[in-house]
């Protein structure tokens, strides 16, 4: 496993390792290697742009930003975000970590999925961002050099991460389909069944409780 790419380093702090242990003893291969990809393309991006951010943070809130895909951190009622951004708050605070520092945290979290908005927030949010873009769906793709790509690959494979990325968010949303509306989540159950119905914005409107 390489721990350094392109001037970007894996935090060796203690509380990133036990970030990473924690972690990893609790995702599949898979998310894991996403995650920590997120974190290096999310850092290399930040490099790139020049924007100040702290790397122990910004590593946090990738390695947790899918754990609510997990069944022990899998919520019945709210957004696998939001599940997966109060496990890093806690997991934070637990580590002595000032509310200010866990709270951002956990809007890098609850937002990584949320298009339009986290690129305009603190860098840590931003870039967390910025890095499930690429390596999910390749935004910035050219952006990076070839060996930067082929580093952070080589370290942690993609293996067949399009094919189970999409079944483990199915998995989640299905279990919750609720908790999609407005959001790109929905997709998720769209792919696998074309004819299920999203709630519409409008008729929940006119549905509302009042005379008009």
């Amino acid at each position: 496993m390489l721990d350094m790419i392109s001037g970007v380093k894996i935090p060796d702090s203690r509380m990133a390792r036990d970030a990473t242990e924690f972690v990893r003893q609790l995702e599949d291969e898979m998310l894991y290697n996403h995650s920590v990809r997120v974190y290096f393309f999310g850092a290399l991006n930040g490099m790139r742009r020049n924007l100040p951010f702290d790397a122990e943070l910004l590593y946090v809130a990738a390695l947790f930003h899918d754990l609510g895909l997990v069944d022990s951190h899998h919520s019945p009622t709210k957004r696998f975000e939001v599940d997966g951004a109060d496990a890093a708050r806690d997991f934070l605070k637990s580590h002595g970590i000032a509310d200010p520092q866990a709270d951002l945290v956990w809007e890098a979290i609850a937002l990584h999925t949320t298009p339009g908005i986290p690129q305009y927030m603190k860098p840590e949010i931003a870039l967390t961002n910025a890095g499930v873009l690429m390596d999910v769906i390749g935004i910035g793709f050219d952006d990076f050099t070839p060996g930067q790509r082929d580093e952070v690959v080589a370290a942690f494979p993609r293996h067949d991460f399009k094919g189970a990325f999409i079944r483990a968010q199915t998995c989640s949303a299905l279990k919750k389909p609720e908790t999609t509306f407005g959001t790109v989540n929905f997709d998720y159950i769209e792919y696998r069944d074309p004819t299920f119905r999203k709630p519409n914005a409008c008729t929940r409107i006119l549905n509302a409780p009042w005379a008009e």
